[in-house]
């Protein structure tokens, strides 16, 4: 802690203790992030010129389960912000409760949105009282690390991009009540697109208006300004790279153009938060979707192509970025890292038989299919069985149609892969063959983000039906718990069958061991797998998908050790090659601009 200070909104400018403040900030979200890499990812956004860091809080990262909340490790949101004080940084702190950010339910827990007459994002009292319950939580955490006592914390925001959703005032006002009753003394904040309805719709008095941008600098500050006549100007997200769905290519941008737009900000006398500088990884299940008359689940890197990679490397957009940020206030004049390739290797995998049921939770007997979220909040895999006696589909092939699958299932009639419904291809039947049975592995790949489809149900949607006629059931239902897998695989005993040939039907399990000399980040090479999850000495790395673009998984160095290491998958489609292969550098895929 150092000695508190004032941090207000001026006429025209932010001020700290009276004196005009221009806030050069960027955004590290600490879950994305192994948190014994958090300093090294703060640190390198200082040595850019950054005098603040900004992250989310992401309500589900901290409660994924009703009444259990964490903030240790991973989530250690006290600990994160004491190591930007540390580098002499001031914090940003957003804390939602809705954050979209590409990140699962965006933010919001599924135990939460599972309740279909709750009215997300609004004053439905329903809503407001688990929201009540979560921002105390946090702002435990925030009121003693607010600059005024010492600490790094300048700014809070309220909601994010509500204008964008909605334009309940009531629903404001409270999160407003909420967060200065807590203790939160800070200026608050609100970001919206500079777009007049949406700037009007998520205005509120006592909320500083910021905007979300990445290019035409002028025009959007000039909204900014119809909209509100005083206080400094500030874009709270300058989008300097984007996300990647499954199945397009990996985005960037010029880094050349985007520091120019960076540089007609500060130009322009405007504070910044650069989104993101350092995006890092979507581990384990956490990545999100969109569906905008398309579903299209975001893949496991969150690279951004930010300025600091998702390993850490410091890009070719770094030192455009400092060189700007240099033009306009110091940049600390220390020796900068270079990047260093990851160790290159091989590691023969040997085979586990039906990973699944080691993890499998018999769920009963249904009329219908149950969705996921009936089942339970942190359900992602369900099988779906039941008989196709009294249906046309015992004698002949038929078409075996769903109102809606979420998200993606493979079909089996008769114990045989008869195919697979894709919710990405919009599919919602497939031909099958003749039989007695039918079951489907239901995956869920990803949970949208933004927009009015936050909190929809998973799973088998609607009656199911074969050319028309009613399956009559009953549906014997079966869930599997993902995060348990990888080390249900590592603790079974190997099989001879599980790998033949190199080339097997999943689900399977895939095991090998390799050894290090020290610690190291790694690079997974995916390309000889087809779509499944990926662990290292347990640490759930996250989702892969031939699909693509991103062929490798990012391995942070905390996550390795010196000596023997165990690198675990589990294969739900098809293994072409029974190795695991490290490579140098990181493989995202196709690049566009």
């Amino acid at each position: 802690m150092t000695r508190p200070s004032r941090f207000q909104i001026g006429d025209a400018d932010f001020l700290l203790d009276g004196e005009p403040h221009r806030i050069i900030s960027g955004a590290i979200h600490y879950p994305r992030v192994h948190p014994d890499q958090w300093r090294d990812r703060i640190r390198k956004a200082r040595l850019m010129g950054l005098n603040a860091i900004e992250t989310y809080v992401h309500w589900n990262a901290h409660e994924p389960v009703r009444g259990q909340w964490s903030q240790t490790g991973g989530v250690d949101l006290g600990r994160f912000l004491d190591l930007i004080a540390e580098e002499g940084l001031h914090a940003i702190v957003r804390p939602g409760p809705y954050v979209c950010a590409e990140w699962h339910n965006g933010g919001l827990p599924t135990w939460l949105t599972a309740d279909p007459a709750m009215k997300l994002r609004s004053s439905d009292p329903r809503y407001l009282s688990a929201v009540s319950d979560y921002l105390a939580r946090v702002n435990e955490i925030l009121v003693p690390r607010q600059i005024d006592q010492g600490g790094s914390v300048i700014l809070v925001q309220i909601e994010n991009e509500y204008g964008a959703y909605g334009s309940d005032k009531a629903y404001l006002a409270e999160l407003i009540r909420l967060t200065r009753d807590a203790g939160i003394t800070v200026p608050l904040t609100q970001v919206d697109q500079p777009i007049a309805q949406m700037l009007e719709n998520g205005s509120h008095v006592g909320l500083h208006m910021t905007g979300s941008f990445g290019s035409r600098i002028h025009e959007r500050l000039a909204t900014l300004r119809e909209h509100q006549r005083t206080g400094p100007l500030m874009c709270m997200e300058f989008w300097c790279g984007w996300f990647d769905h499954w199945g397009e290519t990996h985005h960037t941008t010029n880094f050349a153009d985007s520091a120019a737009d960076l540089d007609a900000l500060l130009a322009a006398g405007a504070s910044v938060n650069i989104y993101m500088v350092h995006g890092g990884t979507n581990f384990a299940l956490t990545a999100g979707a969109n569906d905008s008359g398309r579903y299209l689940p975001m893949v496991t890197s969150y690279d951004y192509d930010s300025p600091i990679s998702e390993s850490g490397d410091l890009t070719d957009k770094f030192h455009a970025f400092r060189d700007v940020i240099s033009r306009h206030a110091p940049v600390p004049d220390e020796p900068l890292p270079e990047p260093v390739d990851a160790p290159v290797f091989e590691v023969a995998l040997e085979g586990v038989d039906d990973p699944l049921h080691l993890v499998a939770t018999d769920r009963g007997t249904f009329a219908a299919p149950p969705t996921m979220d009936e089942l339970g909040a942190d359900v992602v895999l369900v099988q779906y069985a039941a008989s196709l006696h009294g249906t046309p589909a015992t004698d002949r092939a038929t078409v075996l149609e769903f109102d809606e699958v979420r998200d993606h299932a493979w079909v089996q009639v008769d114990e045989r892969p008869a195919g697979t419904l894709q919710r990405t291809l919009r599919e919602r039947g497939w031909t099958i063959p003749a039989g007695s049975e039918v079951r489907l592995l239901v995956e869920e790949t990803g949970r949208v983000n933004y927009d009015t489809k936050i909190g929809e149900p998973k799973g088998l949607i609607g009656p199911a039906r074969v050319d028309g006629a009613p399956i009559p059931g009953p549906w014997h239902v079966r869930s599997f718990d993902v995060a348990a897998l990888g080390q249900a695989v590592a603790d079974a005993p190997a099989s001879a069958t599980a790998v033949v040939d190199s080339r097997a039907t999943g689900p399977v399990g895939l095991r090998g061991t390799f050894s290090l000399d020290a610690q190291a980040d790694l690079f997974l090479d995916t390309r000889g797998w087809g779509k499944g999850y990926a662990w290292i000495n347990g640490f759930f790395l996250g989702r892969y998908w031939r699909r693509g673009p991103q062929r490798t998984l990012f391995v942070p160095a905390p996550v390795t050790r010196a000596g023997d290491n165990l690198v675990t998958i589990v294969e739900l489609e098809a293994v072409t090659d029974a190795t695991a292969r490290f490579l140098a550098r990181p493989d995202l895929g196709h690049t566009s601009e």
